[in-house]
C-alpha cells in the first residue's frame, strides 16, 4: 500500500513539475515581458510599462483582430454545416461501414498540418485538380486564381480543422436517444421542428465543443495564410510571429500573445458555462 501511495505521488509531482517547467514556466515569462519594453542587446529590457498594451488598442492592431475573428468564425461557421450532416450520417452508420468512416476521420491527423497545408496547392493552383477538372468538364476557359487569396486561406483552414468538429459532433450524435425523436414524430412534430427542437439542443454540448476545437486554433495558425494566402493578410497569428521573428520587438509580441490567449480564456469560460447551464436543463 505504502509503494502504491509513494508511486502515486511519484507520478503526480512528476507530472505537476513538467506543467510548470514546459507550460507555466514559458508563459510566465511571456506575461512578464509584455510589461517591459524592447531592447537591441537583450530583446527585452526589464519593466512595467502597459505601453505595448495600449498598442494594441490602436485601429491597425484592433483591424488585425477583428480580422482573425471574423476569420475564425466563418471557419468555424463552415466547418459545422459541413460537419453535422456527416457526423449525423456517421452516427446512424452500421458497425463495419461506420468504422471505415471514422477511419477516414481521423487518417488526416496521421500527417502534419504543415505538411497537409501544402498539400492544398496542388489542388488550388492554376495548374492544380479543381482547375484541371473544371477545364475538362468544360465550366471554364482558363484556371481560375484561386491561390493567395482570402477563399484559399478559408478553405485550408476548414481542411485542417474539419475533424475537429466531425468527432465532438458523431460523440453527441451517437449518444441521441431516439425515442425523443419518435415522441417528437408522434406528437405530429415536422422533421425541420424536430430537428430545432429535439435533436439541436441535445446535442448542443458537441456543437459547443466541436466549434472551440475549430475556432481557437483557427486564431493561431500562422502558416496557412503564409502557404495559401502569400503573406499578403495580417493575421494575429502571422502578426504575433513577425513580432518575435521579424521586428524582433518581443515585448509587443508578447502582449499581442497575453490578448489572444486572454480571447481564448474568454471562450473556454463561455464554453463552461454553457456546460453547466446545459448540464442543469438535463437535470430539469
Amino acid at each position: 500500500m505504502k509503494d502504491s501511495r509513494f508511486f502515486r505521488r511519484l507520478v503526480v509531482t512528476a507530472i505537476l513539475a513538467w506543467m510548470a517547467l514546459f507550460a507555466f514556466g514559458p508563459n510566465l515569462l511571456v506575461l512578464l515581458a509584455s510589461f517591459g519594453r524592447a531592447s537591441g542587446t537583450t530583446f527585452v529590457e526589464p519593466g512595467f510599462s502597459l505601453h505595448n498594451y495600449l498598442r494594441l488598442l490602436e485601429p491597425a492592431y484592433g483591424r488585425i483582430m477583428l480580422s482573425s475573428l471574423w476569420l475564425a468564425g466563418g471557419v468555424t461557421l463552415i466547418c459545422l454545416v459541413c460537419g453535422y450532416p456527416f457526423a449525423a450520417i456517421l452516427a446512424r452508420t452500421r458497425a463495419p461501414w461506420r468504422n471505415a468512416l471514422l477511419l477516414l476521420v481521423v487518417i488526416p491527423f496521421w500527417t502534419n498540418s504543415l505538411v497537409r497545408t501544402y498539400a492544398m496547392i496542388a489542388i488550388l493552383n492554376a495548374n492544380g485538380i479543381v482547375n484541371r477538372l473544371l477545364l475538362a468538364m468544360g465550366l471554364i476557359d482558363a484556371p481560375l486564381p484561386m491561390m493567395y487569396s482570402s477563399g484559399a486561406v478559408l478553405a485550408g483552414l476548414v481542411y485542417a480543422l474539419l475533424p475537429f468538429m466531425v468527432l465532438p459532433l458523431y460523440a453527441a450524435l451517437e449518444r441521441l436517444d431516439q425515442r425523443y425523436v419518435e415522441a417528437a414524430r408522434d406528437l405530429g412534430a415536422t422533421p425541420a421542428r424536430t430537428f430545432a427542437r429535439v435533436i439541436v439542443p441535445l446535442t448542443m454540448p458537441g456543437i459547443v465543443s466541436g466549434c472551440m476545437l475549430v475556432f481557437l486554433p483557427a486564431l493561431g495558425m500562422f502558416y496557412v495564410p503564409d502557404v495559401l494566402g502569400g503573406a499578403k493578410g495580417m493575421l494575429l497569428g502571422n502578426f504575433i510571429r513577425d513580432q518575435f521573428l521579424t521586428s524582433r520587438n518581443w515585448p509587443f509580441g508578447s502582449a499581442a500573445s497575453v490578448a489572444m490567449t486572454l480571447v481564448m480564456g474568454l471562450m473556454l469560460l463561455l464554453y463552461w458555462k454553457s456546460n453547466v447551464r446545459l448540464s442543469r436543463r438535463e437535470w430539469i
